[in-house]
């Protein structure tokens, strides 16, 4: 493996533990009640090098939101190529949102914890409004590449903008929906159940 490749791979894999470190502490101890420099200690790295990777001990956690937008982004990718685009959402997000093993419960469970406490505080609501816009434009480049169009053009179809706003709308709702209510992960009010429904509220829109 090339060097900074190796580099960069480590330094994910820090975020990482950092970020789930944060978690942990958050919802043992109160957000208000941890500090970055408990976050650190319990991570095993130094204060300077957890504000090397966070301004914020709130952002410390961006990387657990950005882990499950970005899976759900990826699952529309990982869709046949011959689904439409209302198809191969549904695909994604049945896939993507399904709590169908320990690790995917697991994760499920941490944005749960984290989405609630972010009812009290703006910092958090902030970082997941960032992992949730990242996602939408992820999401606008996998549809515009199964649409056999630049996403970084002027010429992008409105159509294409917006299918990736109302997709992302819908899976952001049916997530938050599902965290704030006592359903497990798995059933039929859980987030993927919850999307789908989203999704088939949609059919009427014109998808490109």
């Amino acid at each position: 493996m090339h060097a900074s490749s190796l580099t960069e791979r480590r330094k994910h894999e820090t975020r990482l533990d950092i970020a789930r470190t944060a978690a942990a502490l958050f919802v043992a101890d109160g957000l208000r009640a941890t500090r970055a420099e408990d976050i650190a200690r319990a991570a095993g790295v130094a204060p300077r090098t957890f504000y090397r990777y966070f301004a914020t001990k709130e952002e410390s956690v961006a990387p657990l939101f950005a882990a499950g937008a970005q899976q759900w982004a990826e699952a529309v990718r990982a869709a046949p190529a011959d689904l439409p685009v209302a198809a191969a959402l549904r695909h994604a997000v049945t896939h993507a949102l399904a709590a169908d093993g320990p690790v995917a419960a697991g994760s499920l469970d941490w944005v749960r914890s984290l989405l609630r406490m972010s009812a009290e505080s703006a910092a958090l609501r902030s970082v997941w409004a960032d992992a949730c816009h990242t996602s939408e434009q992820t999401l606008l480049t996998i549809l515009a590449e199964r649409a056999g169009r630049d996403p970084a053009a002027e010429g992008c179809p409105l159509e294409l903008r917006l299918a990736a706003g109302i997709a992302s709308a819908a899976v952001r709702v049916a997530v938050e929906t599902w965290a704030a209510g006592p359903a497990p992960a798995d059933g039929a009010a859980g987030p993927a159940a919850l999307a789908e429904r989203c999704l088939d509220a949609l059919d009427a829109f014109p998808w490109p």
